[in-house]
């Protein structure tokens, strides 16, 4: 179980490894409206220029805000760390 910290309240998320799989993603499609933000997180099929969509992820522009906010933090962090060799 991961703990993760949000501002000044913390919580736990529980993950199923078994059912819950990471998908790759080498596109991500963007559409916005003055409702919200979609997401469309997909990946290419071998050599051809077809591309799979393998979520959706739709949500409020302001959370779509706060996750750009946090995915700069943890690049930032993430690239001041040394690598780990494989």
């Amino acid at each position: 179980m991961d703990k993760k910290n949000q501002g000044s309240s913390s919580f736990e998320v529980s993950v199923n490894f078994d059912t819950t799989p990471i998908l790759y993603t080498d596109n991500v499609l963007i559409t916005a409206n003055s409702d919200g933000v979609i997401l469309d997180i997909g990946q290419r099929l071998g050599t051809t220029n077809k591309v799979r969509i393998v979520s959706r992820i739709g949500m409020s522009r302001i959370h779509a805000k706060k996750m750009v906010n946090e995915l700069a933090k943890t690049l930032a962090i993430s690239e001041s760390q040394p690598r780990k060799k494989h």
